[in-house]
């Protein structure tokens, strides 16, 4: 037997995947995100466990102004915004935050050091005394409609001080050398990131066109712990192996979207993947798997949001888990409704706002 062989009889079949007892909104939650004044609306919605009593929540564009008669009056958009979510249950709080220039102007907490484009703010990771946040950085493209920006590369930012409010935050920066935005194949990590055991394992997706819409797998890394901002200790998963050149780097998991996260749900002793589907659609998807790494169940449809049925001038996008939210064998999902003209975003203030869904499994 070959040693390629041997190596593909040792990995694990995928598990079955779990079924869907009650999919429902979370009404209550979602409201706790619909403010009237300053912070009024944002997208990506990660969030990141501090401590057992703090969470950080990181948005990429963010509006700021005030809500007033079901629009949006006098709102500037940032690139983007912090929240901090102290306590649990019903009784946890939430505050929201927007850094300003010296002049007073709202602008983003984290901001390209050479000045070009802007960062749009991915997975968080707190190890020790530090937040990592994963940047990716956009430049605008051809195109005045909702996608007209273009990714250009991947940066690291790391807070020494994430216990300080958050617009005292000192960042210092890094460029990840693990992303590739080529026509042909695009590659990028820090879609989602999740600690097991000793390691930190950062999910990122690959890339290809595709006829009518491009196909994005999943591609796993894993570093120490404590080493997330040590690119030479980064390991990729290659076929049951972990491989020092992301070049190796085998991707599973089709229909991924950019944003994700990854889980584990200690009720049904899984790790759940869960995105939207393509990137833009009314499915929440689940996969799961018994290990980190996969290999990863067949898709399961965890919730359809109903926006898009409703108006077809919006979509859905940037489903993922929140695990501290949740129970053993639940799920606490949020997504974004978005419109494809700018307009429609400001004059409609029940769009653009974390939504948010409970999802029980057996």
């Amino acid at each position: 037997m070959t040693t390629a062989l041997l190596l593909l009889t040792c990995i694990a079949a995928p598990p079955d995947p779990p079924t869907v007892v009650k999919a429902e909104p979370d009404a209550a939650l979602t409201a706790r995100f619909r403010l009237k004044d300053g912070w009024v609306g944002g997208d990506g919605a990660y969030s990141v466990v501090l401590s057992d009593t703090r969470a950080l929540w990181l948005f990429s564009d963010t509006f700021v102004g005030t809500v007033r008669d079901g629009k949006r009056k006098d709102v500037t958009m940032v690139n983007n915004t912090v929240g901090v979510q102290t306590g649990t249950g019903a009784d946890a709080k939430l505050a929201f935050f927007v850094q300003k220039t010296a002049e007073g102007k709202p602008t983003a907490f984290f901001t390209p050091p050479d000045g070009k484009g802007w960062f749009w703010l991915f997975a968080g990771h707190h190890a020790g005394d530090k937040l990592h946040v994963f940047l990716p950085r956009f430049e605008k493209a051809a195109g005045s409609d909702a996608f007209g920006f273009k990714s250009v590369d991947l940066w690291l930012g790391t807070v020494s001080n994430p216990e300080a409010e958050p617009t005292k935050w000192k960042a210092a920066y890094a460029k990840v050398p693990f992303a590739e935005f080529g026509e042909k194949r695009k590659f990028s990590f820090g879609s989602a990131v999740l600690t097991a055991g000793d390691h930190t394992y950062v999910y990122g997706y690959e890339e290809v066109p595709g006829r009518l819409f491009p196909t994005r797998t999943l591609l796993v890394a894993r570093v120490a712990e404590d080493k997330l901002a040590d690119f030479t200790a980064w390991r990729f998963y290659a076929r049951g192996d972990w491989k020092p050149d992301v070049q190796d780097a085998t991707s599973a998991a089709r229909d991924l979207a950019t944003e994700f996260s990854v889980s584990y749900l200690p009720g049904l002793k899984r790790y759940a993947l869960v995105y939207t589907e393509t990137g833009l659609s009314a499915r929440v998807i689940g996969r799961f798997a018994v290990a980190p790494e996969g290999p990863w169940s067949e898709p399961v449809v965890l919730y359809t949001c109903p926006e898009m049925k409703k108006d077809k001038k919006v979509f859905s996008y940037a489903a993922k888990a929140h695990p501290h939210l949740a129970g053993g064998n639940e799920l606490v999902i949020s997504y974004v409704v978005n419109s494809f003209d700018f307009g429609t975003v400001v004059n409609n203030a029940e769009l653009y706002w974390p939504n948010f869904v409970r999802v029980s499994l057996k």
